[in-house]
């Protein structure tokens, strides 16, 4: 479900928006409007969507539009011109008045400076907000405890900003935005102003938190790593513009243009592709209820493979070798319940292949991967793991042997 729907979004800064507004859309440049008119293009024809408790992460440059997009979308920049759907009501067609109450039941914003207030508490700042909605006290006390404690500031309600840390202190914000309980959290640059540990403490914590409350988050962010690791989805912008959307892999793996290329050129491709892209599909399986040792060892032998994965109610339970096979066919074993190996490693299609390394390289058998109801989507071996961040592309569509065969006898 879409959350959020932008539509042909234009932002101009200057006293004569709308005049500009023509030659921008006649195709004229961001620095030749700024030398012919003085006007400023801020956002630029820019539609997406945001799905339902996703991570939309929008990155660039300094200037490339990402805080005055995020701002529009609330309307504290108002559009020039364009639409803003949300839970599909035009934000842009709002009174000043309907806009107030939108905001308050659909907006919580974390800001890149903070935002608090000096002279009043932690559990004041994280009340401010219920407080100007008109929450009685006790509501208002039970949700901002409620909220310090999702954040890991429980005990601290009665400090004050300055007694805090920077990374306390942006979970102070992060917490007013949660007592809210606003579907959609803003977030402009917010972990920016933090240094690198604790910065990467707060990614985590965010992620975190965000399986257990769910929000739809826009995150804004000029860290191509951050938005790796936060972003279900990337929206890079240049100049105003969306200059490519998707995925990190699918940016990653296939940029859209020469900028774009340059832009993520030093990213560590093993921290991006997932499993899903490197892993080979088998259709050579072995059955439990079915296949005994004898059955199991024919298939291997047709297949060219010297192992083979064991599937029972629709999941893979295992796997069993050419060797265990042939040994339980010779003491006349019918079923394989016996030689089944169980200490196999099962992971899911967006499993970074970084992680990966470590589960090929303690045991010498294909790592699984399924979908989330355990249904096999397909294996990771050695070469495939290592062609894919090679290749840097997509290596899912080939079907392939799991593993060289080795001559076995029945």
């Amino acid at each position: 479900m879409d959350k959020i729907v932008i539509e042909d979004l234009y932002k101009i800064f200057g006293s004569h928006p709308d005049k500009v507004l023509k030659m921008v859309k006649e195709g004229l440049g961001k620095e030749e409007i700024m030398a012919k008119t003085r006007h400023s293009v801020g956002v630029s024809n820019v539609s997406f969507t945001v799905r339902e408790g996703e991570i939309l992460v929008v990155m660039g440059l300094s200037g490339s539009g990402k805080s005055t997009l995020v701002r529009c979308i609330n309307r504290l920049i108002e559009p020039t011109a364009g639409r803003v759907m949300v839970n599909g009501e035009d934000v842009t067609g709002l009174s000043k008045k309907e806009l107030r109450k939108f905001r308050q039941k659909h907006f919580g914003m974390v800001f890149q400076n903070f935002a608090l207030f000096p002279h009043r508490t932690v559990l004041k700042n994280v009340e401010y907000g219920l407080e100007i909605q008109g929450v009685d006290k006790t509501t208002r006390l039970d949700t901002s405890m409620l909220a310090l404690e999702q954040v890991g500031l429980k005990g601290w309600e009665a400090s004050y900003p300055d007694q805090l840390s920077g990374g306390m202190q942006q979970r102070v914000g992060l917490a007013r935005a949660l007592a809210l309980d606003a579907d959609i959290m803003l977030m402009d640059e917010a972990f920016s102003a933090l240094d690198p540990l604790i910065r990467r403490d707060m990614q985590d914590e965010l992620l975190d938190l965000q399986d257990k409350v769910k929000k739809t988050i826009v995150f804004i962010s000029h860290d191509l790593d951050e938005a790796i690791k936060l972003g279900d989805r990337i929206i890079l912008m240049k100049d105003g513009e969306i200059v490519q959307q998707g995925t990190a892999e699918e940016i990653l793996t296939n940029p859209a243009n020469d900028y774009v290329a340059k832009f993520v050129e030093d990213v560590d491709m093993s921290k991006v592709i997932s499993a899903e892209s490197v892993m080979k599909k088998t259709e050579t399986l072995a059955y439990f209820t079915t296949d005994g040792p004898k059955a199991a060892l024919r298939k291997m032998k047709k297949a060219g493979i010297s192992t083979i994965f064991v599937r029972k109610d629709k999941q893979v339970i295992g796997l069993v070798t050419a060797e265990a096979a042939s040994e339980a066919a010779r003491r006349g074993e019918k079923t394989l319940e016996n030689i089944i190996d169980t200490n196999i490693y099962r992971v899911l299609p967006e499993t970074p292949a970084i992680d990966l390394f470590p589960l090929l390289a303690e045991r010498n058998y294909p790592v699984v991967v399924v979908n989330e109801d355990g249904k096999m989507m397909g294996v990771v071996v050695r070469g495939s793991l290592l062609a894919g961040l090679a290749e840097g592309t997509q290596a899912g569509e080939n079907t392939v042997n799991v593993v060289p065969f080795t001559p076995f006898t029945e």
